[in-house]
């Protein structure tokens, strides 16, 4: 493993553990030429997963992208980094599980659409916006006020659920 700091390949692990998850292995490594300590992460290589783009393009899924997409849905919102890295964890996984090599952008972003309406409604309406590309104002408002009903109706929910069980 090459040092990040000064390129000399001569490193060692002076720690390994595994993850929370068991899918990945951090290791602290020490440059043995300028001493310095960095973090690598290794991980079993998953057969690729292609995505189908709208206009028929496919190309290789890639987590980095979704979790820019995402990330950019929740600036300046009070979702954590852990709570993004999660989801979009969690969908790659999902996607991986049904052992498919193909999944279109739109099954992509209906996932996200979910995930993101549990976890910010704000940042849900925001990918929203260029996920279905929105054209006017009318349009955003309607999504505004789809999202509002759908949380009256879980507020009710559960509070009927609470009702009954306590």
């Amino acid at each position: 493993m090459r040092c990040p700091f000064c390129h000399c390949e001569d490193t060692r692990v002076i720690e390994s553990r595994p993850n929370d998850e068991q899918e990945r292995i951090r290791r602290r490594r020490e440059c043995q030429d300028c001493r310095r300590r960095f973090t690598t992460y290794e991980r079993i290589e998953d057969p690729p997963l292609y995505v189908i783009k709208k206009d028929g393009r496919r190309e290789l899924f890639s987590p980095e992208k979704l979790m820019e997409g995402v990330t950019k849905a929740c600036e300046k919102r009070p979702v954590s980094r852990q709570a993004i890295e999660q989801m979009v964890m969690d969908i790659e996984l999902g996607l991986r599980d049904e052992l498919n090599d193909e999944v279109s952008s739109s099954s992509i972003g209906d996932l996200v659409m979910t995930r993101l309406h549990d976890l910010d409604e704000v940042a849900y309406v925001r990918f929203a916006s260029v996920y279905q590309e929105f054209r006017d104002l009318g349009t955003f408002l309607r999504e505004i006020e789809q999202v509002i009903e759908r949380t009256k109706q879980q507020r009710v929910a559960r509070e009927h659920h609470s009702l009954f069980e306590g």
